[in-house]
């Protein structure tokens, strides 16, 4: 269900950007989007929600956990979630928030769990794409629980908030949150302009490698029934359709890696993307 749009700082409709680990691995690459963040920031209230996936993956694999994966949600034991939440919710939340700080901006770092700015249920176990039901352990699906006011009041005051993606429970259970699918959540909450999750790729791409520009919710669902989408396109176009029928009108899928952050800003189409629409 569609909320009323909620205005931010200078009157505009929050803007939600979802950055994906891979955008984040390097120095180079943090200072890079950090400026986009900022120069973003300076147009329009934007709320940014990260991941982490390969910082994860390598902290796990340091410390001798195995890594378990199911279309492109990671099953989550009690190890593997302390890894989680050290990894996004310490380093590189951190580490964004510090490069956005020195581009100029005023960021804030924050998980979901903080003042409720999300709160999840632990998840039901999931049909995969293979077929077989999955629990996926201690991963958490976001619930409608209101405006999130911790990030409105932040907004209207010109923060940037930057928020990890690790949930709560009503009873303060920490829960992994797949980033897209946070992302789209707070987006609908926020009543967001638009909602851009960038990654490593150009949009969603067909059987053929060339980029989908435009998908509607049932396209979306015949590429992940085909196996056209698969691993973390999967979660993305779940994400994306989620959003569109909670009432964001502007989803895309980005290349975080070649699009200039701030021309985001304008809800036109952008070059080497897909934009999901209902």
């Amino acid at each position: 269900m569609a909320r009323r749009p909620l205005d931010g700082a200078r009157g505009k409709r929050p803007f939600v950007l979802k950055l994906g680990g891979e955008l984040l691995e390097q120095p180079q690459d943090v200072e890079r989007v950090a400026r986009g963040i900022a120069a973003l920031a300076r147009k329009t209230p934007l709320v940014v929600v990260h991941g982490g996936g390969k910082e994860i993956d390598a902290a796990l694999a340091t410390a001798g956990i195995p890594k378990q994966q199911v279309d492109g949600l990671r099953v989550t034991d009690e190890r593997t979630l302390e890894v989680v939440v050290a990894v996004l919710a310490g380093a590189i939340n951190t580490r964004l928030v510090a490069a956005v700080r020195r581009a100029g901006a005023r960021p804030v770092g924050l998980t979901g769990a903080d003042a409720a700015v999300v709160t999840v249920r632990r998840a039901a176990p999931i049909t995969s794409v293979a077929g077989p039901k999955v629990d996926l352990g201690l991963v958490g699906a976001p619930t409608s629980n209101g405006t999130p006011r911790l990030l409105t009041d932040l907004l209207a005051r010109g923060y940037v908030p930057v928020v990890a993606c690790i949930g709560a429970t009503r009873d303060g259970q920490l829960l992994n949150v797949n980033a897209d699918t946070l992302a789209s959540h707070l987006a609908a909450d926020l009543g967001a302009s638009r909602l851009v999750i960038a990654g490593g790729t150009a949009g969603v791409l067909d059987e053929r490698g060339r980029t989908i520009g435009r998908l509607t919710g049932r396209d979306a669902a015949r590429l992940i029934k085909a196996g056209t989408a698969n691993k973390g396109m999967v979660a993305k176009l779940e994400a994306c359709r989620a959003a569109v029928r909670r009432g964001v009108g502007n989803v895309v899928i980005a290349n975080g890696r070649e699009v200039r952050l701030e021309r985001l800003v304008d809800t036109g189409p952008v070059t080497g993307s897909t934009q999901v629409v209902r």
